[in-house]
């Protein structure tokens, strides 16, 4: 198991454990606006072993995935050395959380959460554990999208688009799953919450505004594509609106 006395070294190692695929993947995203490799495990045994071989400098667990255990397994790593534990939760109650916080998490955010959120507390985390700060990329470039997520700015093809802050979370959250098609109930689920009790067509509405001000259209591979009675799925393109490869 590695040991933390030494300094921060780039690109930090971030484990994530998270067995739900479409949030990983928003995780991973935002960890990009910093400078660090990740690896993600979905089940315990799969923690279990990056922690004995990879000895990561940053671990991000969805604490409904068996939490109680996760942590039983961080707790060497992090007696032996600086683990920072940043917990992901659907449960909102402060009972959950003050426990959380009592079995040696360090923060906890609770989901959905917005992506300028979770990587300004990565940032701070990262900064107080190891007394240096990691590499911060305020630009993400996807295609011929940019997404500044410090001055909360979206261009495309060198356009500023004027996005309210839903429509920038829909549009991080289908870039951050580029290919993988994400259903109504899947969107709903990571941007309003699983309890929330929404009119029928709050996904669709969402998904028109925001095709309309990226300039795509229902008819073409641009940007976001439907796949009829499924969901949505995001098309990278370039700058002339060719699809780039999957």
């Amino acid at each position: 198991m590695t040991s933390h006395d030494e300094r921060l070294r780039s690109p930090a190692r971030a484990l994530l454990v998270i067995d739900q695929p479409v949030l990983a993947e928003v995780v991973k995203l935002a960890l990009n606006h910093g400078h660090y490799n990740t690896r993600v495990a979905h089940t315990i045994e799969g923690a279990t072993e990056a922690l004995a071989e990879w000895g990561p400098h940053l671990a991000i667990l969805d604490m409904d995935m068996a939490g109680s255990a996760i942590l039983d397994q961080l707790r060497p790593m992090q007696q032996a050395g600086n683990l920072p534990v940043i917990a992901l939760t659907r449960r909102g109650d402060l009972k959950a959380k003050l426990a959380a916080f009592e079995r040696g998490v360090d923060d906890i955010l609770t989901v959905p959460f917005s992506p300028e959120e979770f990587v300004a507390r990565t940032l701070a985390v990262m900064r107080r554990t190891y007394r240096e700060a990691v590499e911060f990329r305020p630009v993400l470039r996807l295609g011929d999208l940019e997404i500044d997520i410090l001055n909360r700015h979206v261009r495309a093809g060198g356009t500023e688009l004027h996005l309210t802050s839903l429509e920038q979370s829909l549009l991080y959250l289908l870039a951050a799953n580029a290919g993988r098609l994400l259903t109504r109930d899947e969107i709903l689920n990571h941007l309003w919450g699983a309890d929330y009790v929404a009119e029928s067509n709050i996904v669709d509405r969402h998904i028109r505004n925001l095709r309309a001000k990226l300039h795509s259209d229902s008819s073409r591979r641009r940007y976001i594509e439907t796949v009829p009675g499924r969901g949505y799925r995001f098309v990278p393109t370039t700058a002339d609106g060719t699809p780039l490869p999957e």
